[in-house]
């Protein structure tokens, strides 16, 4: 199986995707927000904000770049990866490096859980404000180097809510795998 059929970029709301393991755009505090991680805390219910307490009473919340996770709720999988993006200062404070950061790290989390399926957002795309094109590219490039090395995870899917982000998604795949 090659790592173009291995990934797959669709639109549509992330709380409605079949997967072993739905990635939330959290925030370090990991007791929901808004935008995605909003949706996914409401569509999984109470037991994701338990999971999310006991996390923060055992280790005192995610950094970003980092990963935990906890069971998916009423959600369509098993778990949901929390991973906080970084927000975007203009470039020069590590954004790059720690957006590539919350791609490895919820890809490992993914393997160490035996998940075969993952569903990833556009990371810190809202409103920490990275700049689309930037983080697309970072997401496929990250995705597409960890799958190459890594047989566990079979479908990867990057889920688009916009027109926009689903497109430059598309384009910055395209870019990797040709």
């Amino acid at each position: 199986m090659t790592v173009s059929s291995r990934i797959e970029v669709i639109k549509c709301d992330i709380t409605t995707v079949k997967a072993d393991a739905i990635v939330n755009a959290a925030n370090t505090t990991l007791l929901g927000g808004g935008g995605v991680d909003g949706a996914i805390h409401r569509a999984g219910g109470p037991s994701v904000l338990e999971a999310c307490k006991k996390i923060i009473s055992r280790q005192g919340g995610c950094k970003t770049g980092e990963a935990v996770v906890t069971t998916a709720g009423n959600l369509n999988a098993t778990y949901i990866i929390h991973t906080v993006g970084p927000v975007w200062y203009g470039g020069g404070n590590g954004e790059k490096a720690k957006l590539s950061g919350c791609y490895k790290n919820c890809l490992r989390l993914a393997v160490e859980n035996s998940c075969t399926s993952v569903a990833f957002p556009n990371i810190s795309t809202g409103v920490y404000g990275f700049p689309k094109y930037k983080a697309a590219h970072i997401a496929a490039d990250t995705v597409t180097a960890f799958l190459m090395k890594n047989n566990v995870i079979q479908k990867v899917f990057f889920v688009c809510y916009d027109d926009e982000n689903f497109n430059l998604t598309l384009g910055a795949l395209n870019d990797v795998l040709l």
